[in-house]
């Protein structure tokens, strides 16, 4: 596990780019943080650095949205859920088998955890010292995204 502070939303969107730029084939991001933290900034960076031209919204009452850039992005929001059933009403575990070229951004996944792939990369943003602040602390869960994780460790403590 490491953090990363960012001062700004704009740092926040820089970071988020950062990531989307040097990706792997594929993989499942877990943004977890409270209301307002920064987790749909982050998810709209990202998708614009993949390319995406359409507006990037948090499916809140959707559930699910699907962006087409350079990659296709599968961004599930699970905050109104309250039971497994619900993801596989949703198609969650299908959308979450991925192949290359696709990517899985799932926000308020706290009450699914042991739903969630067996590799993803878990991001947690918190509202720091100041309003403007967030702290962002990456963990890597399975060994899928293990050489990603190391290389953006290294990255990000250099």
């Amino acid at each position: 596990m490491f953090t990363i502070k960012t001062s700004s939303p704009e740092a926040t969107a820089e970071f988020a780019q950062r990531i989307a730029q040097q990706l792997p084939a594929h993989i499942c991001l877990c943004l977890q943080g409270d209301l307002g933290a920064g987790k749909t900034l982050f998810t709209q960076a990202f998708a614009k650095a993949l390319g995406v031209e359409e507006p990037v919204t948090s499916p809140t009452f959707n559930l699910m949205n699907v962006y087409k850039g350079n990659k296709t992005i599968y961004h599930f929001d699970l905050y109104r859920l309250t039971n497994e059933e619900e993801l596989y009403d949703i198609g969650f575990y299908e959308y979450t088998q991925l192949d290359p070229g696709e990517v899985a951004l799932i926000e308020w996944p706290d009450n699914f955890w042991e739903a969630m792939p067996e590799d993803y990369l878990k991001l947690t943003i918190t509202i720091g010292a100041t309003p403007e602040e967030r702290i962002i602390t990456i963990e890597n869960h399975g060994q899928a995204y293990a050489d990603f994780y190391k290389e953006l460790k290294n990255q990000c403590q250099s």
